[in-house]
């Protein structure tokens, strides 16, 4: 081959490499990809090869249809409750509280009984049934149509399936239900992506056999995406390098105190070739500390820094946490926020300037602080995590150019 020739394949060789590895970041940043995302094409492209990557380094499965794919991601820490889901419309949408979660399930499991077609009235009313089960009202969960806020629920919680697009709206507006139940909204079911959406290693009605009744919404969610491991030394460092690799994969941050004696072992004597398995596959850098690893890029639903008036309030939240280097008061929080709503509120959008607006800003760069593991809420203090020093600022250089006066 000329050398012309050999350069021409290593371009090419390189072309795809990089291609490989954008779509298994775009298989990362969102699990459930359709074919309206830019990137999808390049996932069908490789499908094979990202299907062999998944199941080897983290034990997870990779579907690829004609319209969609799914990566059958399984959360690395079930308690962690800091990235709640979000619309991804209107911009700024509160994360999911619990009543959202449980309609968003009971709304799945009527789906799945329902046709190919339903309305948004017809839903609701299915819904209401269900919750009236004696099991969830001894929980506390109530849902009523009559309630302004009930349907503002629901309407968020099907937004997020049109999202998904489990639900294509066919005519309606979905606002027009929140201000009337009578306005209603027809929607056709996706039913191959709602057959995809729920991801488990086993069956809930044979972990339900398995688990006394106390047992805890955490225990029941690593019950049913419990991997059967044979007790053979390859099978253990096996299943330890996958538990690890899908942690980085899925976490911000992996922090070494959050790991077990028998991970942090492993860890210490295989840390350089899964970093460099990571950094391989997915163009990402690794950023090894003392305290842990982080594998930086632009992978979680946060992102720090980042545009609009919630982003730089963040920002100036996680410099003064990390100058503290101790956990800080909420009230003081708030009182820094309040702060810098004098001095940038100019440029920032009009609601922050409006009193009490330092509350909500410090509670949602707080939250957004804590998904992205740098903070840590501990009762009315924050607690800045190790993480967080990469967001502390320096001491301000003043620069003279050549020809200004000095």
């Amino acid at each position: 081959m000329s050398a012309s020739g050999a350069h021409l394949a290593d371009v090419l060789a390189r072309g795809e490499e990089e291609d490989r590895r954008r779509a298994l970041r775009a298989l990362l940043a969102a699990p459930l990809l359709t074919r309206a995302h830019p990137d999808f094409a390049l996932v069908r492209r490789h499908a094979q090869a990202l299907r062999e990557w998944f199941a080897r380094e983290t034990g997870w499965d990779l579907i690829v249809e004609d319209d969609f794919a799914r990566l059958r991601k399984q959360a690395a820490d079930h308690a962690d409750a800091t990235r709640g889901a979000r619309l991804r419309a209107p911009a700024g949408s509160p994360p999911f509280t619990r009543r959202r979660y449980a309609l968003a399930c009971l709304a799945l499991a009527e789906l799945e009984r329902g046709e190919t077609q339903i309305t948004l009235g017809r839903l609701g009313e299915a819904l209401v049934a269900a919750g009236a089960q004696p099991e969830l009202a001894e929980r506390g969960f109530s849902f009523r149509l009559e309630e302004r806020d009930a349907r503002r629920d629901l309407v968020a919680v099907v937004r997020l399936l049109l999202e998904l697009g489990v639900l294509v709206r066919v005519a309606g507006e979905e606002e027009s239900f929140v201000r009337a139940a009578q306005r209603d909204v027809l929607y056709d079911v996706n039913r191959r992506l709602l057959a995809v959406l729920l991801v488990t290693a086993r069956g809930a009605s044979l972990v339900a056999r398995e688990l006394v009744p106390q047992a805890s919404v955490v225990e029941r969610m690593h019950a049913i995406g419990e991997r059967f491991v044979a007790d053979l030394p390859d099978a253990r460092n096996t299943a330890l390098r996958q538990r690890l690799t899908a942690r980085l994969l899925d976490n911000p941050v992996l922090y070494h105190d959050t790991l077990t004696p028998e991970e942090m072992a492993y860890l210490a004597s295989q840390r350089p070739h899964i970093v460099r398995r990571i950094q391989d596959a997915t163009g990402l850098v690794a950023e090894v500390r003392v305290e842990g690893i982080a594998i930086v890029g632009d992978l979680c639903d946060e992102h720090l820094p980042g545009e609009g008036t919630e982003s730089h309030a963040t920002l100036l939240l996680a410099g003064h946490l990390a100058a503290a280097r101790a956990p800080v008061a909420h009230a003081e929080l708030e009182q820094c926020m309040r702060g810098w709503i004098e001095q940038y509120g100019r440029y920032w959008r009009k609601s922050a300037r409006e009193p009490h607006a330092e509350q909500e800003l410090c509670r949602g760069a707080i939250e957004r602080l804590c998904a992205l593991a740098l903070a840590r809420v501990e009762g009315p203090m924050v607690r800045p995590l190790p993480a967080i020093a990469r967001h502390a600022l320096g001491e301000p250089e003043v620069l003279v150019l050549r020809g200004d006066p000095a």
